[in-house]
């Protein structure tokens, strides 16, 4: 256990050392250079400057342990974690064991990094953002923007999965360092999708009016390059904010606007159709106006089912398609075509489990939503199939990561 426990970086051992032999004094942490004897001509300034120097690192590291602030010595192995001493190694080392390992280089990290990106994996892309600095130091800017999208993206998905606004506004502000970058490197198009993104970030924050700076500046981008799907995406995340704060008629005509533009912009390949067409049809379903609303179904319905076609798997437009189409058959008065449109859409969920649970949180609550619905639309629903529905959705773990 000793030589497992035993392995520590004393904070201010060679420090007093080099101001006692007359040294100059580097700290991590504080920029304090001190020379003993002539240079200082005040007897022990350069130990009080050491003090001060060990004030400065205490206030930076709080133990690992129990969290309180003064801790000088930190586990010479992956010299990552802080302790206030031998105690509090001890009763951590059970927990803090699992990670315990030498340093990565840059490279190392950035490999892992990329790995976790690709997979998805949001926790094990965070693990690493204490480094990140560190990773886009001296890189082309290409490159840091990369590495900032990594953990911007890393941070998106850990506010849909957890729920957490903290995650929300950390991508807010990798976001925001992303469209300076973009900025700079004169890629217009990516600059104004990066604005609609952190400003979606901000609205899920509950930071209103600072999301709608972000889309009013991804609106100026696009109009002065002439990029649709950019206009498209700034002018639905205004209307998101219109109908929030109760202005649904400028909200419905920012939808018309953008919905007018989705298709406009040939150089892109993604289609902004869908998101536009979800909020514009459940907006019109809330507002009664069934007659404009119903043609625009259709269209969500079609453009849903191409969607999946395009990407060869189920895509989450098209179940939510489903639920918007029973929702105007149910208010036409028509509720055993909107049962069906319902089973057909817990049908299609459930035969394409993989591919949901691949999906953000969104199908969770679909789902449930949906099978709320049918059990309005169909009394005859006992409590066990219900629960065997529920069961089914909780198998699923849909937005587990």
């Amino acid at each position: 256990q000793q030589s497992t426990l035993g392995l520590w970086e004393e904070g201010c051992t060679a420090t007093a050392m080099a101001a006692s032999a007359g040294g100059r004094i580097s700290l991590p942490g504080a920029a304090t250079n001190a020379a003993a004897g002539a240079d200082a001509g005040e007897g022990d300034s350069g130990a009080l400057q050491v003090a001060e120097a060990l004030r400065t690192i205490a206030l930076k590291n709080p133990c690992t342990h129990c969290g309180k602030q003064g801790a000088l010595k930190r586990c010479s192995i992956c010299k990552q974690v802080w302790y206030c001493g031998a105690e509090c190694q001890k009763a951590g080392w059970r927990r803090h064991k699992k990670r315990c390992a030498p340093p990565l280089s840059i490279n190392e990290i950035c490999a892992k990094v990329l790995a976790a990106h690709t997979a998805g994996e949001w926790r094990g892309v965070l693990e690493w953002e204490v480094r990140m600095e560190e990773l886009m130091e001296g890189e082309p800017d290409a490159i840091a923007n990369g590495i900032l999208y990594c953990f911007f993206n890393a941070h998106v998905r850990g506010s849909l999965l957890t729920g957490s606004p903290q995650h929300a506004l950390s991508a807010a502000s990798l976001g925001s360092r992303r469209v300076d970058l973009l900025g700079k490197m004169e890629r217009f198009r990516d600059q104004g999708e990066a604005l609609c993104s952190v400003a979606q970030t901000l609205i899920f924050a509950g930071k209103s009016q600072e999301a709608a700076g972000f889309l009013k500046r991804a609106r100026a981008v696009a109009e002065a390059h002439g990029f649709f799907s950019v206009e498209c995406r700034a002018c639905t995340g205004l209307a998101q904010l219109a109908i929030e704060q109760g202005r649904d008629e400028e909200g419905l005509d920012l939808l018309r606007n953008a919905l007018a533009a989705a298709p406009l912009d040939e150089e892109e390949e993604t289609s902004y159709e869908l998101p536009v067409l979800l909020s514009l049809t459940s907006a019109l379903l809330k507002t009664g106006a069934l007659d404009e609303v119903e043609p625009l179904v259709v269209r969500f319905r079609e453009a849903g089912k191409a969607e999946s076609k395009r990407t060869g798997q189920l895509c989450y437009s098209e179940l939510h398609s489903l639920i918007t189409s029973a929702q105007l058959l149910q208010a036409r008065g028509k509720p055993r075509e909107a049962e069906g449109e319902l089973r057909t859409l817990l049908d299609l969920a459930f035969a394409n489990k993989a591919a949901v649970e691949k999906m953000m949180p969104g199908p969770q609550l679909l789902l449930r939503e949906a099978t709320l619905f049918l059990k309005s639309l169909d009394p005859s629903i006992g409590a066990p199939e219900q629960q065997s529905l529920t069961a089914e959705l909780a198998q699923m773990r849909l937005g587990a990561m």
